[in-house]
C-alpha cells in the first residue's frame, strides 16, 4: 500500500530541519495525530505515506524539511516526484491528495483509489473541503492502525467501510477507482 497525501498550508515555524509530519500541522495532520500512534502504527506509516511537497516533491514522514510558504509548480516538480514514486513496487495506491497535487504525479488507474469525501448538508450531498481534510486524516490512521494493509480496493473499501458510509467505483481504464467517503 502506498498512501499519497497532500502538505498542509499551515506549518509549524522551524528554525531547523525537523521531521516532515511534524511540520505539516494542518486539518489532515492534526486528524492524523501521528504523535499518539502507536511505534507500529508509526513503522507502517514511515514506509507507505508520501507526501508531496510544494518545496521538496514525494517525501516521508521522518524526512527533515524546514518551514516553506510556495505554491507547487506541478509542471517543474513532476520528474522529481515521478522519480521518487515510479520506482516503487506496483500495490495498492490510496490517494488522498488534493485537486492542487494530483496532476504533479499521475498513479496508474487500476491499482490507485482515489479518496474523495462529501458530508450531507439539508439532505444534499456537497463538498466540505475541512471535513474532506478530516476524514482523509481519520482514514490514513485508521489504515496505519489496521491488522492488515489492504491489497485491492475492496480490502479497503472493507476496511473504511467499518468505519464511514462509502461507496467503491471501479477504474474505468482512464480513471481510478473512486472510494466515495460520507464524512460523518
Amino acid at each position: 500500500m502506498l498512501i499519497l497525501l497532500p502538505p498542509s498550508e499551515k506549518k509549524l515555524a522551524t528554525l531547523k530541519p525537523t521531521p516532515a509530519i511534524s511540520v505539516y500541522t494542518g486539518v489532515l495532520y492534526q486528524a492524523l495525530d501521528w504523535p499518539s500512534l502507536t511505534p507500529d502504527a508509526k513503522k507502517r506509516g514511515e514506509s507507505v505515506i508520501a507526501i508531496i511537497s510544494a518545496k521538496y516533491g514525494a517525501i516521508g514522514p521522518s524526512e527533515r524539511i524546514e518551514s516553506y510558504k510556495c505554491k507547487i509548480d506541478n509542471k517543474a516538480m513532476r520528474p522529481s516526484v515521478a522519480a521518487a514514486l515510479d520506482h516503487r513496487e506496483r500495490q495498492l495506491i490510496i490517494d488522498c491528495r488534493s485537486s492542487t497535487y494530483k496532476s504533479v504525479w499521475g498513479a496508474p488507474a487500476e491499482i490507485t483509489v482515489e479518496v474523495k469525501v462529501s458530508t450531507v448538508v439539508n439532505g444534499v450531498r456537497t463538498v466540505v473541503t475541512h471535513m474532506s481534510k478530516k476524514t482523509r486524516g481519520e482514514i490514513t490512521r485508521w489504515l496505519l492502525q489496521s491488522r492488515a494493509a489492504p491489497q485491492t480496493p475492496e480490502d479497503l473499501y472493507a476496511i473504511v467501510s467499518e468505519k464511514y458510509p462509502c461507496a467503491l467505483t471501479p477504474a474505468d481504464g482512464q480513471q481510478p477507482w473512486v472510494l466515495e467517503v460520507i464524512a460523518v
